[in-house]
């Protein structure tokens, strides 16, 4: 079957596979929820930009749970590092997950104009804090955490929040943020009302614009001021996952790894490909349009991931301490378990998510939405 080392590589690879799912998926539904009051002029058309996302966003959903849930099991160690030092941050990301269902719950609950004001904001607020929390964590992954491992593997963390905001890590937060505003934004041109869909597809422009200079920004910054990791030691196939096993050198390119894997080039191309489909097509309001900001987010967040290998938790403290994909995994038995349930659950799952876009395909319109209230 599987060695250990092959286990390690395709865990690594389906960690990104969620990862790009949830950010795909999901990641429109925030960005929608952040342009909610920009998008939307009135009440009724801030029902059509939600009425676009309420039969999915539950569904999508289920990426960040599987996200969750292989971290804990494949990636004990990542999981376990990142959850207890970077708790303020997570709290405040799952905060935003608890709010989004309650504002999009309540708000119609009650027809008064502060009521529903009040759950607009949550639900912008909602939108913006996802995205830019976790980019910003992301950003914090080339710095290095403030962790390390003591003889017995004891981990200790001596940061704060407050020094996770880092101007990279907050220029890495733009990134994401711009990056799924203009998922959301496209999604919107290809989803609502075709008044309200113009607007948007201008939006998109600009919002990738923003986007691609920020992006632009960040690998400029990332190649000339930011210090990479490297295995200074020799690695040994299967061997355990004890991460002080190795040894870590500081001083190198976080582009080494493009360097020996040339196809990596590949992500930030698409990226842009991506962006350059968006700008052409999304004034048609067609779902073009929302394929090329798709194929956007999947090349941004591969170039991040293709840039990092093989680390996943880089310290800033120990650079020995710091977690990879060859010393931070569980036990062969459990990837090569977790490989067959997944094998058996995920395509199950992207066939229902499919099967629900198909069901509720078309266009949210004002028409719709005004005699759906007339009809109450």
């Amino acid at each position: 079957m599987f060695d250990l080392d092959t286990l390690r590589v395709i865990w690594w690879a389906l960690l990104g596979i969620l990862l790009i799912a949830f950010a795909v998926t999901d990641g429109y539904d925030f960005g929608t929820a952040a342009l909610l009051r920009l998008l939307g002029r009135d009440s009724d058309e801030r029902h059509v930009l939600l009425e676009t996302v309420e039969p999915t966003w539950e569904g999508n959903q289920v990426w960040f749970v599987l996200g969750g849930g292989a971290s804990f099991a494949a990636w004990p160690m990542l999981y376990a590092v990142s959850f207890s030092g970077m708790y303020l941050a997570i709290a405040l990301v799952l905060l935003a997950f608890i709010l989004r269902p309650v504002g999009f719950n309540f708000r119609s609950k009650i027809e008064h104009t502060r009521w529903q004001d009040l759950w607009d904001w949550v639900l912008v607020a909602s939108g913006v804090t996802v995205p830019l929390l976790t980019g910003v964590a992301f950003g914090n992954l080339f710095l290095g955490l403030p962790f390390r491992f003591d003889d017995d593997l004891r981990m200790s963390w001596h940061g704060s929040f407050f020094e996770l905001l880092h101007p990279f890590a907050l220029l890495a937060g733009l990134v994401s943020l711009s990056m799924l505003l203009t998922h959301g934004a496209a999604w919107v041109a290809f989803k609502a009302d075709r008044s309200i869909a113009a607007r948007a597809a201008r939006i998109a422009r600009w919002t990738c614009l923003a986007w691609a200079v920020l992006y632009v920004g960040a690998g400029i910054w990332l190649a000339y001021g930011i210090p990479g990791y490297a295995i200074a030691s020799e690695a040994v196939p299967g061997g355990p996952s004890n991460p002080l096993f190795k040894q870590v050198a500081t001083g190198s390119s976080w582009f080494a790894s493009y360097m020996s894997h040339p196809w990596f080039w590949a992500a930030p191309v698409a990226a842009f490909a991506g962006a350059l489909v968006l700008q052409w097509q999304v004034a048609t309001q067609r779902v073009s349009g929302f394929l090329g900001s798709s194929l956007m987010v999947i090349g941004t967040i591969l170039s991040a991931g293709f840039a990092l290998f093989p680390f996943l938790l880089p310290s800033s403290l120990d650079p020995r301490s710091s977690l990879t994909v060859w010393d931070a995994s569980s036990s062969r038995s459990t990837l090569l378990l977790m490989l067959g349930a997944t094998a058996v659950f995920l395509p199950l799952i992207v066939l229902y998510t499919s099967w629900v876009f198909k069901v509720m395909r078309g266009r949210v319109t004002l028409d719709h939405v005004r005699g759906t209230h007339r009809s109450y």
